[in-house]
Formats: C-alpha cells, sequence, structure tokens
C-alpha cells in the first residue's frame, strides 16, 4: 500500500508545488526516509489539501497522512483541533495519526534549528531576534513568523526569509535531529511515517 502525505502550504502555480515536494522530499530524506519515502502531494492552501486528503481516503490503495499548519498551540487530540480550530470533521475512515501538525506553522521548524539559519542566512542573522527553543511549539504563529521576518530583516531583499520559493529551500535545509529534539509534534510525525512505511 503507497503512502501519500498531503502537505499544506504551496501556492497554485506548478512551481511553487515542485519547490513544495522538492523541500519535504530532501527533509525526509535527511531524516532517514531514502528509499521509501511517502509520495508527497503540495496541496496548495488548507483547504484544498483537507479536501485531497479526504478524496485519497476512498482509495483503499493509498494511506493518507495529512500535515498542516496547527495555526495555534495544539491542547486536544489531532481531530478535535481540528474540529474546533478549522471547523473540519474526522472522515470516518481516518484516525488519528492521520492528522499531523507543524505547530504553529512551517516557520516553527525553521526557526528551532539555528546551525541551518546560520548557514543559509549567513552573518546578518540576527539570532537575538529569535524566540528561544523551549517550549517554541506553544507560540502564536503570527510571533513565530514576525520573529523570524526581524531575525533576516538585514540579510538583504533577496535573503530575508519569505514564504514560497525561499521557505522551502531553507526547509530543505534543517536537520530532522535538531526538530525532533526541540519539536514533539515533528517527533510525532517521523514516528508515525515510520509506522506507515515499515
Amino acid at each position: 500500500m503507497s503512502v501519500y502525505l498531503y502537505v499544506e502550504g504551496s501556492g497554485d502555480s506548478r512551481e511553487e508545488h515542485i519547490r513544495c515536494r522538492e523541500g519535504f522530499r530532501k527533509l525526509l530524506e535527511r531524516a532517514g526516509f531514502a528509499g521509501r519515502m511517502p509520495r508527497i502531494v503540495a496541496g496548495g492552501g488548507r483547504n484544498a489539501t483537507f479536501d485531497k486528503f479526504q478524496t485519497a481516503l476512498q482509495d483503499s490503495d493509498k494511506t493518507a497522512v495529512l500535515l498542516v499548519d496547527s495555526e495555534e498551540p495544539v491542547t486536544q487530540t489531532p481531530w478535535a483541533h481540528l474540529r474546533a480550530q478549522a471547523g473540519w470533521e474526522r472522515p470516518a475512515a481516518a484516525v488519528d495519526d492521520q492528522a499531523q501538525f507543524m505547530v504553529t506553522c512551517m516557520e516553527t521548524w525553521v526557526m528551532a534549528d539555528r546551525a541551518a539559519l546560520r548557514e543559509f542566512f549567513g552573518t546578518h542573522l540576527n539570532e537575538k531576534a529569535l524566540l528561544p527553543l523551549n517550549d517554541l511549539e506553544q507560540r502564536l504563529r503570527h510571533q513565530v513568523q514576525e520573529a523570524l521576518a526581524q531575525a533576516t530583516r538585514l540579510c538583504g531583499r533577496d535573503r530575508q526569509y519569505r514564504k514560497g520559493k525561499r521557505s522551502f529551500r531553507v526547509l530543505a535545509s534543517l536537520n530532522p535531529a535538531t526538530l525532533r529534539q526541540y519539536l514533539p509534534y515533528f517527533r510525532r510525525l517521523m514516528e508515525t511515517l515510520n509506522i506507515y512505511l515499515a
């Protein structure tokens, strides 16, 4: 049975979908999934990604996993969080492990790896503007995104962190061991994929 990972976060263009898939593919390869990768589906916006995930659940030859920004810190079971936060009901065919989160957003993953940030953004990175690593998943999404923008503000117009092309290039450079260390929901995703891809 094939495993499909439906990822929120790319725009609508073909080029953005390619960049999204490449960023997640490289990260998962670095996490030890080379040779047994899930099929990564760049779902586009949040609702479009959920719609594609629901459609995939109807295919008995697929195991579908949804990966979206949690938007807020997670304090409930995955589907209870999605019902409260997005109004999504758990599809009858889905289990808790099929709902996975970037808590509270993909930028939390980026912020967790200071070595990758230094390597990518260089000497103009203002690390003092970054949020502390402890309890990073408890930070509000806008706090994480604003801190990352401030930390890279002096890196130049062509180097400052931005969603899209640059964000997926940074994603591809992250160290999964570092993310596991600081981000419990990243660990949960890795553990779930290990089970499904065994």
